[in-house]
């Protein structure tokens, strides 16, 4: 008789762990349960929390961002994925270029058909409502 399988661990990963990865991070955990390990990153490390209009989004959603606090992704954070999810092309570049071959495909972007979650920062609250919803509902691609 074999235990319960570990969890599948995911990391998502934007620009600076400030607007689109948090929530995604959030978002795939809450959904996940015990079936996953989320953590998310970002290529640079600027901020100290979400942004206050990425919270007020995702508030409204019914995640809860306050505590969360960005982070620079690393080798190790990618080694560590079963899945690394980038929110957008430019993003996922960049980490292909940090994983290197072996890990790259353990890459690929966070929505389907081939699409970017586009960046809101600098936009009016609106565009972060509308970042928010593309988010949690590309969530259901990367949970089985």
């Amino acid at each position: 008789m074999t235990g319960p399988a570990a969890p599948r661990r995911i990391l998502v990963v934007c620009l600076g762990n400030y607007c689109r990865s948090p929530l995604g991070g959030r978002i795939l955990a809450d959904l996940g349960g015990t079936a996953v390990e989320v953590r998310s990153a970002g290529l640079i490390d600027r901020w100290t929390q979400a942004h206050p209009e990425m919270t007020a989004a995702a508030s409204a959603l019914g995640y809860d961002l306050t505590g969360h606090r960005p982070q620079q992704v690393t080798p190790e954070l990618i080694d560590w994925a079963d899945l690394v999810l980038a929110m957008d092309h430019p993003v996922l570049e960049h980490l292909r270029d940090i994983a290197g071959p072996d890990l790259a495909a353990r890459i690929r972007l966070y929505l389907d058909r081939d699409r970017d979650v586009p960046d809101p920062m600098g936009r009016p609250a609106a565009e972060f409502t509308a970042c928010a919803l593309l988010i949690e509902a590309g969530a259901a691609n990367h949970l089985r």
